[in-house]
């Protein structure tokens, strides 16, 4: 598996926020594809939109429901169409069976279509050792792979690089002029590719859907990369999570609509590829072999989990990220791993462990924007909030989230809120401090007399480093019903 970084968010995060230049390429790329899925929302009219969405709920709920009969009916379909099913229990287990068949055909030089579940088993590395080279081919994977990096969102691996960025890496890996023209860049990586597709012996994929009904991998792009891997080599391998199963091939046509939609806001995509097995005699290209291995890391243990399970239904859109105001300030590094944004604090700690990634729960305002945008109706804060109770109230230390000192700043102000007499004092007591703001050191800064800017009280000073607290009132509800203003409506509008 790659490097797991998801410990260092808190740091990685404030990094992120400033840099001025990563805030220019999330603002202009993901706002969008936010624009231009609203735009085929409205095309399509939002009831018709949310038909679709119901539908294909039910789908992915149906199948992971009864995904034990649905993996058994893939295999004989795969199987009866020439292709060999591999499934494998974690990332050792899916990169020895690549390892084996590498080595068993003798492969030299490998070609990659976009496949986010390799680099969650850390595959190319794997690969190299080996002794194969190995070569991204969607132009976002083949620019961080230049780059030495890891993608930054699961539809645009390279979003977070302005063409600047790209022209100086072209020149620097590829020896070529600089130039910023994103026709010519996009012309030199296809001239290097070019020649790549031939020569490769393997192709390897990812899989958007696979087909229980027909044994078949479906593989949606906007580059004909994915279709030179599956068809040009003479070893195709394709690789994805056990969940990205459906049922039939009536049911992918639901998702054809919502998937490109919801990532970039087009009615489609440019290339459908649809792969059943190996070459048939009378074909005229394809491979000699095709293997698909499903792999679980992880999987099975937010299949066993009720409460989030519904991780599982994720179609890899990407629309959540597009949306979300934490990933929007931050990019896709600062969560340590392969999958990111909202989705992916859900996720990574279900695949890397809860201690490792217990921070990444916290990386929301629970605002439900991803909710909304969810083309298959993922209740994404809600999942966030049971992860937050398990790092809260876990027995197990490693998997707490809050050290020990906010644990008992939280009993205390339980113990507040639950005894009228204190919270009486402590009230009187802040707006004693509150008046005397001018005259005592260690008193709260108020902010034109409405808001607290500073608190230097230790209870306080790290939430107003980068909020304003409201002033307490000069009276209370509770005091205003002693006084009877609760009785007189219209002297009540007036406080």
């Amino acid at each position: 598996m790659p490097e797991i970084k998801t410990s260092d968010f808190s740091a990685a995060s404030t990094k992120a926020i400033a840099d001025p230049k990563l805030r220019r390429a999330l603002d202009r790329v993901a706002s969008g594809f936010h624009v231009a899925r609203l735009q085929r929302i409205e095309e399509a009219t939002p009831q018709v939109w949310d038909g679709w969405k119901t539908q294909a709920r039910e789908i992915k709920a149906h199948t992971i429901e009864h995904l034990d009969y649905y993996l058994d009916l893939l295999y004989k379909n795969v199987t009866a169409a020439g292709g060999q099913l591999h499934f494998a229990n974690d990332a050792k287990q899916a990169n020895d069976i690549v390892s084996h068949i590498v080595r068993t055909r003798n492969i030299k030089i490998a070609t990659k279509s976009k496949s986010m579940v390799s680099e969650e088993l850390g595959l190319n590395p794997v690969l190299e050792s080996l002794g194969v080279e190995v070569w991204e081919t969607d132009l976002g994977e083949y620019i961080i792979q230049l780059a030495e990096e890891t993608p930054s969102h699961l539809v645009a691996p390279a979003l977070h690089k302005s063409k600047e960025d790209v022209a100086e890496l072209f020149t620097e890996k590829l020896g070529i002029p600089y130039d910023e023209d994103i026709y010519h860049m996009a012309a030199t990586a296809r001239t290097v590719l070019r020649d790549k597709f031939m020569q490769a012996d393997l192709g390897i994929s990812g899989a958007n859907f696979v087909v229980a009904e027909t044994g078949t991998l479906v593989i949606i792009t906007n580059e004909g990369n994915g279709r030179l891997c599956t068809s040009a080599p003479r070893v195709h391998i394709g690789i994805t999570g056990m969940e990205k199963v459906i049922p039939s091939m009536q049911d992918l046509s639901i998702f054809l609509r919502l998937l490109p939609q919801s990532a970039t806001g087009q009615r489609i995509t440019s290339y459908v590829s649809m792969t059943t097995g190996p070459r048939r005699s009378d074909d005229e290209d394809g491979p000699e072999e095709f293997h698909l291995i499903l792999v679980d890391n992880g999987r099975s243990r937010m299949l066993a989990d009720p409460a989030l399970r519904e991780a599982l239904y994720c179609i890899r859109c990407g629309a959540c990220l597009n949306i979300c105001p934490v990933y929007a300030r931050i990019g896709g590094h600062a969560y340590g791993w392969v999958y990111p944004g909202p989705i992916g604090a859900v996720v990574s700690p279900m695949l890397v462990g809860l201690p490792q990634a217990k921070e990444l729960p916290q990386a929301s305002s629970l605002c439900g924007a991803c909710r909304e945008v969810c083309p298959v109706n993922i209740d994404i804060p809600r999942m966030l909030l049971d992860l937050r109770k398990k790092t809260a109230e876990s027995p197990d230390r490693a998997q707490r989230s809050a050290p020990k000192s906010e644990r008992m700043m939280a009993r205390l102000y339980a113990k507040l809120m639950s005894s009228p007499r204190l919270l009486h004092w402590a009230v009187r007591s802040g707006r004693t401090l509150q008046r005397l703001e001018h005259l005592v050191p260690f008193s709260p800064v108020t902010k034109g007399g409405k808001w607290i800017k500073k608190a230097p009280l230790p209870l306080l000073s790290r939430w107003t480093r980068s909020r304003d607290l409201p002033v307490l009132p000069n009276k209370t509800f509770h005091e205003l019903w002693d006084q009877g203003i609760a009785d007189r409506p219209s002297d009540a509008r007036d406080v």
